[in-house]
């Protein structure tokens, strides 16, 4: 499994989100608090921001853990961002692609995190790959299987879908193809927040007109926030938060 956090809203440093708060992402790599599989997350970590009047995001990730990384600290203390997506990884296939295989993966405006793993990956998802553009499967950018999830999400997007409607279409199918699996998906184009809640924890914290936050687990005690039900779409700006029954495979 993984643990990961998407925010937009008020800028403020990396730092404030990820590092400070007492049960941030950073604490989570190794101390997670409502991961359902796994215990450590030190297969990677990755963090992706958007800074104003540049159309897309940076990202910095690296192939081990976030607490052996002395450069994260400075890095986080003294970016200050909108909006970002950040995640830690505890990988389904250990070692598999290093750096490459960290979240946030990224296209355009886009950045994407699975929080997961396919059951019976990779046979079980010969189908849905199958149906992919050869094209698609050869810019997989690591042969893992959160980012052939991503190629199934960037694939429906590319195609006109919504950011809603592509990641429920992507979920149902691999759902459909590999059941038992986990599939907590995160997208962000920087302004909006999309999530799904199926087979892990989801939450968020709604600040009205000012900021959202939507992440694995809470990473403070903060009454307000709030847990997003299994099976269920999430789509968030700074100003509302919708979420949508998903429906199991037929």
């Amino acid at each position: 499994m993984c643990r990961h956090i998407a925010y937009t809203g008020t800028p403020l440093a990396l730092e404030t989100l990820l590092v400070r708060p007492s049960h941030a992402l950073y604490r989570q790599s190794w101390a997670p608090r409502r991961q359902r599989y796994g215990t450590v997350n030190a297969d990677g970590f990755g963090v992706g921001w958007y800074a104003d009047g540049d159309p897309a995001p940076a990202r910095y990730r690296r192939a081990g853990p976030i607490w052996a990384d002395p450069n994260f600290a400075d890095l986080a203390r003294v970016v200050r961002t909108g909006a970002l997506l950040a995640a830690v990884r505890d990988a389904t296939e250990a070692g598999a692609d290093g750096e490459a295989a960290a979240a946030p993966f990224a296209s355009g405006r886009r950045l994407f995190s699975h929080n997961g793993a396919l059951r019976g990956w990779p046979g079980s998802v010969a189908g849905p790959a199958a149906a992919l553009p050869a094209e698609a499967l050869l810019r997989l950018e690591a042969r893992c299987d959160s980012a052939f999830v991503w190629a199934l999400v960037l694939h429906r997007l590319d195609s006109g879908g919504e950011p809603g409607q592509a990641l429920a279409d992507t979920v149902v199918e691999l759902a459909a193809a590999a059941p038992g699996s986990r599939l907590n998906l995160l997208l962000t184009d920087g302004e909006t927040i999309t999530a799904t809640a199926w087979g892990d924890t989801l939450w968020y914290l709604h600040e009205p007109g000012r900021s959202t936050v939507v992440a694995s687990e809470p990473h403070d005690d903060d009454p307000h926030w709030r847990e997003v039900p299994d099976r269920t779409l999430l789509t968030a700006s700074r100003t509302d938060v919708l979420l949508t029954p998903l429906k199991e495979p037929q």
